[in-house]
Parts: C-alpha cells; structure tokens; sequence
C-alpha cells in the first residue's frame, strides 16, 4: 500500500470538497487516513492459511461448535462507509476443530475490504469448510450499513440479515433448526 499516494489523493479530496488542507484540524488527516484505509484493507494483504496458524485439532466429535456475537466491521464496496454487526458461526467438524480464535480471524480477514454482507457471508462459510473439511457450515450475519443510514434512504434502524448454510446444515432442517435456535434466531 503506498500511504504516500492515499495522502496526496486525500489532500485532493479535501481541495475538491471545499476544505483547506492546511487548516489545523485537516493537517494530518491525509496521514491519518492513509493509516485507517491500511488497517481497514488489511484483509487483501492476509493469508487464510497463515491467519489459521496450524491451528486445527484433530477432535473426534460430531457434535455442533459455534462461536456467536463476533463483532463485525466493514466497508462497503458501493460507497465505503462502515457496516458494522454480528457474525455467527456454526460449524460440524469431521475429525477436525479451529482454535476458537481463528474463527473470529477469519471473520475479521474477510470483513477487512471493501465488501458486501452477502459475499462476506459466502466467503466466510467456504473458508471455514474448505480448511477443515466440515460436514456442515452457518455464518448468519446481521449489520447495519451507514450508506442506508446516514445518506439515500436514510432508515435508522434497518438491519441486513444475510445467511449461508452449507453441507449438513443446508441439508438437514433438524441440524438447521438447532443451530438457528443456539443462536438466538430459531422459531422468531
């Protein structure tokens, strides 16, 4: 990432919008900028299997293993204002379970670019099958984006809901229906 580039475009952006660049409270907000986009970015500089680490457990367990409430920021893609929420992650090993961790890692790899909640849910539920091999995959993600709150429609309080449910919890509707319930979204 070339911070100075993202500052020079920055300070542009200030001249067109009207703003002085060199207004006290403007000085080092190019810098500041550049910084934030680095760490709201990162997700295109990380590498699944490095974030994961090795740690994967073999565990002989068929049972159900989530991790719910895992907060949520984002940019979205269209107008890249912040959406921000909660993640659930329901998962059937087949022989092998994550380090706790690594799936609130995953969720932050993925939510770290310019996104849309339907493909960060999608993105989240393969990767999580693909590296362990689980039977069955939920990510349920609700959030709320600024660009529907703060400008266009301007609904306040409107929620996106989006779902991925794969293998065994696709299929299934008991295996479906437990998972929505442990996560608080079952019979509502």
């Amino acid at each position: 990432m070339n911070h100075d580039r993202i500052e020079q475009l920055v300070t542009e952006l200030l001249v067109e919008l009207g703003e002085d660049p060199q207004r006290e409270g403007l000085l080092k907000t190019p810098h500041r900028i550049a910084a934030s986009m680095e760490f709201l970015t990162s997700g295109y500089r990380a590498d699944p299997k490095k974030l994961i680490n090795g740690a994967v457990f073999t565990q002989e367990t068929s049972s159900l293993v989530i991790v719910k409430d895992i907060e949520i920021y984002s940019l979205c893609e269209h107008h890249m204002l912040p959406f921000f929420g909660k993640c659930h992650v329901g998962y059937i090993p087949d022989g092998k379970v994550f380090g706790v961790s690594k799936l609130a890692r995953l969720v932050d790899m993925y939510a770290r670019r310019l996104q849309i909640q339907e493909r960060l849910t999608e993105q989240i539920a393969y990767i999580i099958r693909d590296s362990i091999g689980a039977k069955g995959v939920g990510v349920i993600i609700e959030a709320q984006h600024l660009c529907m709150m703060m400008r266009g429609v301007e609904k306040q309080n409107s929620t996106l809901l989006t779902s991925s449910l794969l293998g065994s919890l696709h299929d299934s509707q008991a295996t479906r229906q437990e998972f929505l319930s442990l996560i608080g979204r079952g019979n509502k």
